[in-house]
This record gives structure tokens, C-alpha cells and sequence, in this order.
């Protein structure tokens, strides 16, 4: 089909996209906050443990981070950057393996650490996913070639 037959897919999968960049950025806008503001508890929540002086001075150096991630990649308008997607997919894949990794290697045993750890996979899955949809056609269900 001509170019402009696919211009509804390509504008659905582009608001995917950006639903889920909205999505992952307020994730971690939201942890960022809450690492800045109460660390002691979000690392009894998180990891099961109470953080010494040093870690929640640690805590709150990485809530800065997970905070300014989330404001960077916020989307502007009705559009998304790839770097911004980009970085998301990198963060939550990480994120995703280090947090599985302290609740099967590390023997944190908190009761959040796998819902956290299944939660960044998945963005990070769906970001992956969205991303091919968007960069390759022949994943929009069309067998055809463009003109």
C-alpha cells in the first residue's frame, strides 16, 4: 500500500510509544521523589533492610538521578526522542537484571523486589517491542513492500 495508508498505524504505535515513555518516566520521577524524600523507607520497602547513614545518603544521590531521568525524558508535546527511549530501555533492562539479581543471588528477600524487578522488564520489553514496530513496517502486520 502507498505511504499514506500506513500514516493511521504508524501515528497509533508512535502514541504507544509515547504512553510508554510517559509511563516509565513516571515511574521514575515517582522513585526519584521518594528516594530524595524518604530513602530509610523505600529501602525497608524495597530491598527488606534498613539503610545505614551512608546508604541513605547513597539512596538519595540515586533519587536525584532516577528523578532528573524521568524529567529528561518526559516527552515534549505529542512527540517522543528516540534518545529518550533509548535511555528508558537501557535504565529499566539494568534495572530489571540488578533487581532480580539481589532477590535470587543477592539473598534480599523483600516481598517487592520481584514485582520491581518483573515491572522494569516488562517496560523494558514493550519499549523493545514498540521500538521495532516503529523503525520496521513489515512488524505492522503488512507483507508488502512500501512504494
Amino acid at each position: 500500500p502507498p505511504r499514506s495508508t500506513l500514516f493511521p498505524y504508524t501515528t497509533l504505535f508512535r502514541s504507544r510509544t509515547r504512553v510508554l515513555v510517559l509511563l516509565s518516566a513516571g515511574i521514575e520521577i515517582a522513585t526519584g521523589a521518594a528516594l530524595i524524600a524518604v530513602p530509610g523507607f523505600v529501602g525497608r520497602t524495597l530491598l527488606g533492610a534498613d539503610l545505614p547513614a551512608a546508604g541513605i545518603a547513597v539512596a538519595r544521590v540515586a533519587g536525584l538521578g532516577l528523578f532528573s531521568l524521568g524529567i529528561a525524558c518526559w516527552p515534549g508535546g505529542n512527540e517522543t526522542t528516540p534518545q529518550a527511549v533509548r535511555a528508558l530501555f537501557i535504565y529499566n533492562l539494568l534495572a530489571a537484571l540488578y533487581l532480580g539479581y539481589l532477590r535470587a543471588g543477592a539473598g534480599f528477600v523483600s516481598y517487592l523486589l520481584w514485582p520491581a524487578c518483573v515491572l522494569h522488564a516488562l517496560l523494558t520489553i514493550l519499549l523493545a517491542i514498540q521500538h521495532k514496530r516503529e523503525t520496521r513496517p513489515e512488524y505492522l502486520g503488512t507483507t508488502s513492500r512500501l512504494s
